[in-house]
């Protein structure tokens, strides 16, 4: 069996951290290169970049910030947000990025994660879903949640397995920032209908939701941001007492 990864979660606006609930009410949660720092020394497998207020003219000084980040640290990390083009994740890949996340433009331009799995490489390609529950229905949104496409979460997942997508980061909105844990049942129909691994986010608040989202959701990972920016979880703790419950996991 695989290990499960920790994943912390970076959203970065205006060169600062930042997290909300429900992606509302964001308010500042530290320096980037200083968090990112810690939690690659602190026991973190993985870590994910968010620029959530990308901008055309604000990629040369977001790529800045990937390059320090990249100096700083020696573990895998992801970097998304305003990214529609080749050019956009060669800039990003050049400057120290290890994968990339698609979202709005996905959806907008599905082909795109067939060029980029086709030029990168499937391991490099990770495809972010926000998803809504609508009368008990999964809906995917775009452009950072505000939006609703009407599409199904589960069968966009499968379409970008099948365009080439080497890993899906699932974000239930509904759960987003608020501590009570993640949408395990949503996340379990997904691992069953997807072959590639599932990224769960939204909803950590203590260590038995991440417990719980890697026996009862079946994910292969799990991303979380303020348990981790506002010292709630401890990383190094949260592995020792998984690998009680013989969950596996690095330490």
């Amino acid at each position: 069996m695989l290990t499960k990864r920790i994943i912390p979660c970076l959203d970065i606006k205006n060169g600062r951290i930042v997290k909300g609930i429900n992606f509302l009410n964001l308010k500042d949660a530290g320096d980037p290169i200083e968090l990112a720092t810690i939690y690659a020394e602190t026991g973190a497998d993985e870590l994910v970049l968010l620029d959530i207020s990308a901008s055309v003219e604000g990629r040369k000084t977001f790529a800045q910030l990937v390059r320090n980040v990249a100096k700083n640290i020696d573990i895998p990390f992801t970097v998304g947000g305003g990214i529609s083009s080749v050019e956009d994740v060669k800039i990003l890949l050049d400057n120290g990025a290890d994968k990339i996340s698609v979202n709005s433009s996905a959806i907008a331009n599905p082909s795109l994660i067939n060029q980029l799995a086709s030029i990168f490489g499937s391991q490099c390609v990770v495809v972010a879903i926000d998803a809504k529950e609508h009368n008990g229905s999964w809906k995917v949104h775009v452009l950072s949640g505000s939006k609703n496409t009407d599409i199904d979460l589960f069968a966009w997942a499968s379409e970008v397995e099948k365009r080439g997508a080497g890993e899906i980061l699932f974000t239930s909105m509904d759960h987003d920032g608020t501590k009570k844990g993640f949408a395990n049942g949503a996340l379990k129909k997904m691992s069953q209908k997807v072959n590639i691994p599932i990224i769960a986010s939204g909803g950590a608040g203590n260590i038995s939701h991440f417990s719980e989202v890697f026996s009862d959701g079946e994910a292969d990972a799990a991303l979380a941001a303020s348990v981790f920016h506002f010292g709630h979880v401890e990383i190094f703790e949260l592995k020792k007492q998984l690998t009680k419950q013989n969950i596996p996991i690095r330490i």
